[in-house]
């Protein structure tokens, strides 16, 4: 397959409520999956929102698969695509909490993961791995958030083979809010990146003004910023690494 349908869900979920963030989830994957999407991709803590614990503790996470997850996984698997999704995991000696983004394929198998390793919220424990997931056609190396802050996790990425940089942020403008990393990790690594922001606000934060992208040897080539939950989708040239959309193609979730 030369060229692939992306989807990144810029979506507005809400901190702690996580039966209203799961179903926010399925929706906007049905309505990428309606547009023939390739991939699709969540924000950082798309099931949790960034600040959950502030409201909700920790008590509710969960060693994945759970049972959402699972019936997730099916969902998956009946709408033909593959999908990064952003999700809080327990570990499997039930001691460490990590921000972790998985990977089930349109095959309906959760074939790979990446925990955040670089931690900025208290109840988080800093991952180790970093190997790309082989997508069948190209290996996309997963940075999360914060983890585009320096470039040593995007360089180590590269160097173990990642073609593609695929990176769900919650990552909102202000005092500690991006400037330029995004761009600058790409342009170093040589490698595209796809941005998968999202909107509205937690505790502390507010995402109103955060931005999804698209970015090629450090420059932006699509931007998005709304106040509402849209799907954002673009194709994407395997064999040439180009954009092969002129723009988003959006449509808003009511």
């Amino acid at each position: 397959m030369k060229k692939i349908k992306i989807a990144l869900l810029h979506v507005l979920p809400i901190t702690g409520n996580i039966e209203h963030n799961q179903l926010l989830i399925e929706r906007a994957v049905k309505l990428a999956a309606k547009k023939k999407a390739d991939w699709i991709v969540t924000p950082e803590l798309a099931v949790s929102g960034l600040q959950f614990s502030r409201k909700i503790g920790t008590d509710w996470i969960s060693k994945q698969p759970d049972e959402w997850m699972t019936n997730f996984i099916e969902l998956v698997k009946s709408s033909n695509a593959n999908v990064f999704l952003g999700c809080p995991e327990k570990s499997p000696n039930q001691k460490e909490f990590y921000n972790s983004v998985f990977v089930i394929n349109q095959k309906g198998r959760l074939i790979g993961k990446q925990r955040k390793l670089t931690i900025v919220d208290e109840w988080s424990t800093a991952g180790e791995v970093l190997e790309p997931i082989d997508m069948g056609n190209v290996k996309a190396g997963i940075v999360i958030c914060a983890d585009a802050y320096t470039k040593n996790i995007a360089a180590a990425l590269a160097a173990n083979g990642a073609e593609i940089l695929v990176a769900p942020s919650s990552w909102g403008p202000g005092l500690h809010g991006p400037n330029g990393e995004w761009e600058q990790r790409s342009k170093e690594t040589g490698l595209p990146m796809f941005v998968c922001n999202r909107t509205g606000e937690d505790e502390t934060v507010a995402f109103w003004e955060a931005e999804s992208l698209v970015i090629k040897n450090g420059k932006r080539l699509l931007t998005h910023k709304s106040r509402q939950s849209a799907i954002l989708t673009f194709e994407w040239n395997l064999e040439t690494m180009e954009l092969d959309s002129d723009e988003w193609e959006v449509e808003y979730m009511e």
